[in-house]
């Protein structure tokens, strides 16, 4: 049967090296095909380059068995080819309607029968499943109905292949099992789809037949009715996954880092309400809860962004009251924060520069206003070395480096020095096994070294393998604390996780 999309030997090279090399695919009509891979190994080069955003340096392209070259993604969309990017492409000031038909030149332009569009949009709404409002704002929704939005918009064009780059990224976990139900809907109509992702379950769960990336080259395709969960992790990251190991709590003496009653109150807004605990040297303290029950404002408190209404933080028997983020970190305070593009990297510097974010005033790099380039560059080779961030060049711009090596040189920068506190805010989001796997041995390594760790995840499992205790924020509150052992209740846990305090607040 003739493919209805097929790459062949598609080579692609920025700055002198390869993002792929000899990558081929195939993608059948009315099939969900997924495109697995680490950070890095090249999954969003490749559809870029079918999308008409990168131009290939090698290999060849059929649409429907004719040979194809597609100069620009108005090219691509007149193939009836779409793609949903990691970040949407949607105007907030716009309704959902207009973003929709943004660009398009319906019947009657410049007089376009706004009601009729938005019917159409609302029929294609309810044949799927995307539930959404055509008179809407944009910036009313929430990241799930946007991304229903950017589907529509590429169904309403006649797209018949889907590109859908980290689609559950943003999603939570009921927004997800409905995403995948618009997917079946999809394929049952005769669409096909490719997701570009590197979260082996969904791949399983959802997909048809995988091809695996790795290093930039194609290195596996099959039906995913021929594998498990293992033989495709190995496949991924070319090697058994080693998953981390929690030994028995070094806790040692010594003051932790200790908030007593902390209260934030923020444009009538309460943030936080009485948080009290101690996170102790040389243990892991997660905070779990789902998303947007005021993990960021804690984190940031903790860190100086923002200063607390109620009550006192202290490290180590001292009050860090008044105190900037900058003392803080001098200190021995660091931060990894859940959003490496807004707040923990400038995505236009290069690595040396985003290393520089800690170290500007440091005696040891800077003298009189001058940066010693010098030991600079000696500490990012250093930095590179330790933790396998791979890169073209030490100058190219970070935001040109995959999520993973944008993270670990995150970590890089906040974990010299052995800090004394490590508050780590979704240390692991979005990144592959091989990453989220690094990352969490660096965590433990310095919880050996004695640091005290507040790990902040939404990832429940992520939690439970590496903290020695948990404890549960519900709306800025925290409902309980337990030590996380072998006969932890985790339907305790889901209790307080809902808002349920699940028996005596234990603030350790």
């Amino acid at each position: 049967m003739m493919a209805l999309l097929e790459m062949r030997h598609i080579d692609k090279l920025f700055f002198g090296r390869y993002a792929n090399r000899d990558v081929s695919l195939q993608v059948q009509k009315g099939e969900i095909h997924a495109l697995l891979g680490e950070n890095g190994a090249g999954k969003t080069t490749l559809m870029n380059i079918l999308y008409g955003i990168y131009r290939r340096d090698g290999g060849e392209i059929f649409w429907r068995g004719e040979a194809a070259d597609f100069l620009s993604p108005k090219d691509a969309i007149e193939k009836n080819i779409g793609m949903v990017h990691q970040h949407f492409m949607l105007v907030p000031t716009l309704t959902v309607a207009e973003n929709i038909t943004l660009g398009l030149r319906e019947k009657g332009y410049p007089f376009t029968d706004r009601a009729a569009l938005s019917a159409r949009v609302a029929a294609i709404s309810e044949k799927y499943g995307l539930l959404v409002e055509p008179g809407a704002l944009i910036s009313s929704l929430s990241v799930g109905e946007r991304q229903r939005v950017e589907i529509i918009k590429l169904l309403y064009r006649g797209a018949e292949l889907l590109i859908l780059d980290e689609p559950t990224a943003v999603l939570t976990p009921g927004e997800t099992a409905g995403f995948f139900n618009v997917l079946k809907r999809l394929r049952a109509d005769g669409c096909s789809v490719i997701i570009i992702t590197h979260r082996i379950p969904e791949v399983m769960e959802i997909a048809d037949r995988v091809t695996v990336l790795r290093d930039t080259r194609c290195v596996f395709s099959a039906p995913i009715a021929e594998l498990d969960e293992i033989k495709l992790s190995e496949h991924m990251i070319g090697r058994e996954l080693a998953p981390p190991t929690r030994g028995k709590a070094t806790a040692a003496g010594g003051e932790g880092l200790v908030l007593a009653g902390i209260g934030l109150q923020e444009n009538g807004i309460q943030r936080l309400r009485d948080v009290t605990f101690s996170a102790r040297p040389g243990e892991i303290l997660g905070i779990a809860g789902v998303d947007g029950n005021g993990q960021k404002a804690l984190a940031e408190t903790i860190m100086g962004i923002r200063r607390p209404t109620a009550g006192e933080i202290s490290l180590g028997g001292r009050s860090l009251a008044g105190l900037s983020v900058a003392a803080r970190k001098a200190l021995g305070m660091a931060y990894i924060s859940d959003d490496r593009h807004e707040d923990g990297l400038v995505l236009d510097m290069d690595l040396a520069e985003n290393l520089l974010l800690k170290f500007n005033r440091d005696k040891r790099y800077a003298s009189r206003g001058l940066i010693d380039q010098k030991r600079v560059l000696q500490k990012l080779r250093e930095a590179v070395g330790e933790y396998d961030i791979r890169a073209p060049s030490l100058r190219v711009p970070i935001r040109y480096l995959s999520g993973g090596n944008q993270q670990k040189l995150i970590l890089a920068r906040e974990l010299s020095d052995h800090p004394q506190v490590i508050v780590a805010f979704q240390p692991t989001r979005g990144l592959d096994i091989g990453a989220s796997e690094f990352i969490r041995q660096q965590l433990l390594a310095h919880r050996e070294m004695g640091a005290r760790v507040l790990l902040i995840s939404a990832d429940l499992e992520e939690i439970r393998a590496l903290s020695d205790r948990i404890a549960v924020i519900h709306k800025g509150c925290i409902m309980g604390i337990r030590d996380n052992s072998d006969d932890l209740d985790m339907t305790e846990i889901g209790l307080m996780m809902a808002g349920n305090p699940a028996g005596e607040v234990r603030a350790g």
